[in-house]
């Protein structure tokens, strides 16, 4: 079976996310591509995009927002998502156990003795009338039948768990501050989601990695379960394994991929990008050391947004009043610290409509 490298996975990996080379996709297919973008911080998914389109319009995105194509929702890992609104649809009712199994998991003492069906039935009542409200809202709507788990844990398990939500705009939409506030995905989107396979059959595990060796392979099963939270994959990997093909790392894992998916030489030059906080580039995978050293793993799961050099992180940026920061992990050639710079003038520019070209990388 042939060994990939870690080199050989960093530049497939740049290839599948659009690191590689820029793309001229639309942003609704790039979105559906890249299994949606971790987006609990709302203005995050716009520098993603940005550093994966050439000419990339933030007004789209929030135009998709707005006419209901892309939602904010949670879904994988527990953790907001942007999804097209068809991936949405097809895909929350194969997250629904794992969902539920996360929020219990943090409050399982509060939750002790909930019937979380009577709950889901309860919350549901509430919002048929239409109206957005938030978490903390919809939880006090039900305190005085619930009054021992606490708003926190009633709203975690409502709103994260069991009734699919979309969160809605302002909220996600470019350089706006909005607050949380949730209406069923059924209100919003116009029909219920998808029903589970009647048969026990799993079509929708088999297109989840399908459409994650697609954007992330070649990976393991375990980097499979790191993306989207579910343990009972492996069912479907077993059902498609004909169609798909295997290699391994360098520490003997089986990596899966599918037969005609982009695997760039090694060689191949990766140019200078930055990538925001939490992006599924590094969250998306078990073992990161395709990406991010061992010594900096902990900034993937911090919030720190990072740089990409030769494809690997090698930095951290922040913008203030028009300024990309840039604060090296280790110290930059001098051509790699000139190429940081022009990209995060650009990034500048991006994020200041043009007013700033300011950039600053600091001594490691």
């Amino acid at each position: 079976m042939t060994v990939l490298d870690t080199r050989a996975l960093n530049r497939a990996t740049l290839a599948r996310q659009l690191l590689l080379d820029r793309a001229d996709m639309p942003v609704l297919d790039t979105v559906a591509h890249l299994g949606g973008l971790q987006a609990q911080e709302p203005q995050e998914p716009f520098a993603g995009l940005w550093s994966r389109l050439r000419a990339f319009d933030p007004a789209v995105l929030s135009g998709l927002l707005t006419g209901r194509r892309v939602v904010r929702t949670h879904l994988m890992r527990r953790t907001v998502h942007l999804l097209t609104a068809e991936d949405t649809l097809a895909w929350r009712a194969r997250h629904d156990a794992m969902l539920r199994q996360r929020v219990i998991g943090v409050y399982r003492r509060e939750l002790d003795g909930v019937d979380l069906d009577e709950l889901a039935a309860a919350g549901r009542a509430v919002m048929a009338d239409g109206e957005p409200r938030s978490m903390s809202e919809l939880a006090r709507a039900l305190a005085h039948r619930w009054p021992e788990p606490g708003p926190r844990a009633l709203g975690e398990m409502l709103v994260a768990a069991l009734i699919p939500m979309a969160q809605l705009p302002p909220r996600g939409l470019w350089r706006t501050r909005a607050g949380v506030r949730n209406v069923p995905l059924s209100s919003w989107l116009g029909r219920d989601i998808d029903p589970p396979a009647p048969d026990g059959a799993d079509p929708v595990g088999q297109a989840l990695v399908r459409r994650y060796l697609a954007a992330f392979g070649p990976a393991a099963s375990a980097d499979l379960r790191a993306w989207c939270g579910l343990a009972g994959l492996p069912a479907a990997v077993s059902a498609m394994r004909e169609e798909l093909v295997t290699f391994r790392d360098e520490r003997g894992r089986e990596l899966l991929d599918l037969p005609g998916a982009p695997r760039p030489d090694p060689d191949t030059p990766a140019p200078v990008r930055f990538l925001p906080a939490f992006d599924n580039a590094i969250l998306g995978y078990h073992d990161r050391s395709r990406v991010i050293d061992d010594a900096h793993r902990g900034l993937s799961v911090a919030g720190a947004r990072v740089v990409l050099v030769d494809g690997r992180v090698a930095a951290t940026w922040t913008a203030e009043a028009g300024t990309v920061i840039v604060t090296p992990l280790r110290r930059l050639a001098p051509a790699d610290r000139a190429a940081v710079a022009d990209e995060g003038r650009e990034l500048a520019a991006f994020l200041s409509d043009g007013e700033s070209h300011c950039v600053r990388v600091a001594q490691p």
